[in-house]
């Protein structure tokens, strides 16, 4: 009986609107941990209160990391899905400048 007692009811509720396409991906994800999405809450929660403060870090970038956030967006160059294809384009890359006569 003492067991019971110690436990706390959950009766709070708690209402947030979020995109729908943000919520169907969190419930695939917390699925797969075996999560439901109060799981996932009262599990934030209490590490909030925890930590007396948001578990991770949150950050503004600075001006030097926006402007160059900025640049990454807008750039031209050739852009690569795997590491492989990038060192391969460095590879010719620096065979064809070596053939240049100096």
């Amino acid at each position: 009986m003492q067991a019971h007692a110690e436990r706390k009811l959950k009766s709070a509720e708690i209402r947030s609107r979020i995109e729908p396409d943000l919520k169907e991906k969190s419930v695939e994800v917390l699925a797969s941990l075996g999560l439901d999405l109060s799981d996932a809450i009262r599990l934030f929660l209490r590490k909030v209160v925890d930590e007396k403060g948001l578990p991770f870090a949150v950050r503004q970038p600075n001006a030097i990391t926006v402007a160059a956030m900025v640049e990454a967006r807008e750039s031209t160059r050739e852009r690569f899905e795997k590491s492989e294809s990038l060192f391969d384009a460095l590879e010719s890359a620096s065979k064809e400048e070596a053939r240049k006569p100096s």
